[in-house]
């Protein structure tokens, strides 16, 4: 990825209203993973990533930079729940299965990179075992005219499969007998791990034996995909690149850090909690996972860790695990304004996928400015009277405006429906004025 720090903020700004700042320090971190890349090897070692802390009230779009980060780069990325983590051993997760899960993303990313590089030659390798079954093969010691009259039969069914006029046809396909277990569950202990590695292995035998299926010519191009890609894939260059791309440009966003938050001075300290922190502490500073595809350091995989901070503060934090989050930013509340700019200014916005959905039933669907408007100023007294929940009240005060006109959309084909200012506060005027109703209902 080499995007300036102005493209990066560009970017996220058609999805995220405000939050300049946070924006602005994400965009300087992935700047610096390209610029430590070009600096010569030996200082490379020596420039570790700086961890970011976003802190701020939920809904504020702390995920959603995150996720379309996900989206905007060609690096592995994974979000994880740092509350998860707890009670390792009950119902928690290894702390380290969140290495393994960016290594099997990272995995994936690539092997997708490497298909599309060689996205001819694998559909020309299913074509091929396709025509096999549909024209056998000649016999040996055939007549010229017996060649000649196989290669136009050969062409033409090839001309017809590529068309897709042959896609409803059924055929009989071989394909790999499946061994039960084939990917290393993440969440289990890294001994628990090489025992499912090692019985993968003893079960690699079966994953050679074939089965036979009758299926369509366009199922069986799904079906054959695999087959075909892993002949032509080297598995073992997009292992090494994988290993590498997460090593050197892994991002792992931390959610939910407040959770595992406990201060010194609290009463109801949770040991679990501050394991966890312990548990991460080395995760952070930088060590060496063991994954089912070789060992990764984790020095400059980097860490962006989001909470909102109601009952507990960063302070409560370990003072290692503050120390390996030394950039931190705070992200505004917001207000009336803010949320009107959600619903207008981003793309694919609420109220633009509330069209979409409606024009399925052939129903247009309008919505005044005014009642826009009303939208924000509804959804920021609903904040403001019961819990803080940000642009996520959107959701619920919109819903509850059209849920009626979603219910009765297939009597309302062909027509127009315009959202007024009057119709919002018709649905919401009672609801939000009443405290009880709106904890409840909003």
């Amino acid at each position: 990825m080499n995007m300036t720090p102005k493209e990066i903020v560009a970017y996220l700004d058609d999805y995220v209203i405000g939050q300049n700042n946070a924006k602005k320090t994400i965009a300087l971190a992935l700047r610096n993973r390209y610029r430590r890349m070009k600096v010569e090897p030996e200082l490379q070692e020596e420039i570790m990533p700086k961890n970011i802390l976003m802190i701020g009230s939920t809904g504020v779009g702390k995920t959603e930079i995150a996720r379309r980060l996900s989206k905007m780069m060609g690096l592995p990325f994974i979000k994880v729940e740092a509350s998860k983590y707890t009670e390792v051993g009950f119902v928690g997760r290894d702390v380290e299965s969140m290495i393994r899960d960016l290594v099997f993303e990272s995995v994936n990313l690539v092997t997708k990179e490497f298909e599309e590089k060689i996205k001819d030659k694998i559909d020309e390798e299913i074509n091929r075992k396709i025509i096999e079954i549909l024209v056998p093969p000649l016999p040996e010691g055939a007549t010229d005219s017996a060649r000649e009259s196989f290669i136009k039969t050969y062409n033409k069914m090839e001309e017809k499969l590529i068309a897709g006029e042959l896609d409803d046809k059924k055929i009989e396909i071989e394909v790999p007998k499946k061994a039960h277990v084939e990917i290393i569950d993440s969440s289990f202990p890294m001994d628990m791990s090489s025992m499912q590695e090692s019985l993968n292995k003893m079960l690699g035998g079966m994953n050679k034996e074939k089965i036979k299926k009758e299926v369509t010519i366009k199922d069986a191009k799904i079906l054959l995909k695999d087959v075909a890609s892993e002949s032509l894939l080297d598995q073992e260059a997009i292992k090494i690149e994988a290993l590498k791309r997460a090593e050197n440009g892994g991002i792992i966003f931390l959610d939910e850090i407040d959770k595992i938050a406990t201060g010194s001075k609290s009463q109801n300290q949770d040991p679990s909690k501050e394991g966890v922190q312990r548990d991460l502490l080395p995760i952070v500073e930088g060590s060496s996972v063991h994954t089912k595809f070789g060992q990764i350091k984790t020095d400059h995989i980097l860490f962006i860790a989001a909470g909102a901070f109601h009952v507990s503060k960063p302070s409560d934090l370990l003072p290692e695990l503050q120390g390996r989050f030394p950039l931190r930013v705070e992200l505004e509340n917001l207000d009336e304004e803010a949320l009107y700019k959600i619903l207008t200014n981003t793309k694919n916005s609420l109220l633009r996928q509330y069209k979409a959905l409606l024009a399925v039933e052939d129903v247009e669907l309008e919505f005044d400015d005014e009642a826009i408007h009303a939208f924000a100023k509804y959804s920021v007294t609903a904040n403001e009277k019961t819990e803080d929940i940000g642009a996520r009240r959107l959701h619920t005060v919109i819903e509850k405006v059209i849920e009626d006109i979603s219910f009765e959309a297939d009597t309302k084909a062909g027509e127009k429906i315009i959202i007024t200012k009057e119709l919002v506060e018709e649905k919401l005027d009672d609801i939000v004025d009443n405290e009880d109703t709106a904890r409840y209902i909003l």
